[in-house]
């Protein structure tokens, strides 16, 4: 019996590190925004791993002709490799995040790297798209406790989202739109994909963008209205 309880004791604390780690929302590595005020029908577009040519354009056509806001989590390097995409997003008036420079899962990462990753991301975004970001997301979600020292330290506000709908396995244009608008509940954050890791060469994300009026349209029906992440923090 008593050899059972510093067994349950290792146990019970592998499982908190790892919910901490790999859940996106989990506050235990400190405080992450993954969803707006429960009482009003408001929703949060999110595009991640941007900018690329398959998607990013047409998706501020698409938000520009409805008025629609949106934040762009952008990868540093496909930043330095598209920069007309990311002066595109500044310049139709859309919400720029950092989600680090090269896309790298940072949980196995120690503070130096993980702070690194960010300021150079920082940096370029500010230097290319002439904005500084103010919101941050870690990629995949996967966090330790660096990665909410760095983001503090940048002055940033962390987010994760409500819901995605894996829209990068590229499983049609009409099922994406069906996934998002089955989760749609009051204050989502919304996880879509205009890129993707830099170097991948399977960026394709058009589908998102050909989904997106669909989408918009959908939740415009069901009485929802989009909002820009940046009330929900980082001002």
């Amino acid at each position: 019996m008593e050899a059972a309880i510093p067994l349950a004791a290792g146990l019970i604390a592998a499982g908190t590190l790892g919910y901490a780690t790999f859940y996106q929302n989990s506050f235990i590595f400190g405080r992450v925004i993954w969803r707006g005020p429960k009482g009003k029908r408001h929703l949060y577009l999110t595009f991640d791993d941007g900018p690329h040519p398959s998607a990013t354009s047409r998706i501020l056509d698409v938000l520009d002709a409805l008025r629609t806001p949106a934040a762009f989590f952008m990868v540093g390097a496909n930043v330095e490799k598209f920069p007309e995409l990311a002066r595109q997003v500044t310049a139709c008036g859309q919400t720029v995040g950092n989600h680090t420079f090269y896309h790298t899962k940072l949980h196995l990462k120690g503070p130096r790297f993980i702070f690194n990753e960010l300021r150079r991301a920082h940096e370029t975004i500010t230097r290319v798209a002439g904005t500084q970001p103010r919101l941050f997301r870690p990629p995949h979600g996967y966090r330790n406790p660096f990665v909410s020292m760095a983001a503090r330290r940048m002055s940033y506000a962390s987010f994760g989202w409500t819901f995605g709908v894996w829209d990068t396995d590229r499983p049609g244009a009409p099922e994406i739109r069906r996934r998002v608008v089955a989760r749609l509940r009051p204050g989502a954050i919304i996880l879509l994909h205009d890129g993707g890791d830099p170097g991948d060469h399977g960026q394709d994300r058009s589908q998102t963008a050909e989904a997106l009026p669909g989408i918009i349209a959908d939740a415009g029906k069901l009485g929802y209205e989009f909002r820009s992440l940046m009330e929900l923090g980082g001002r």
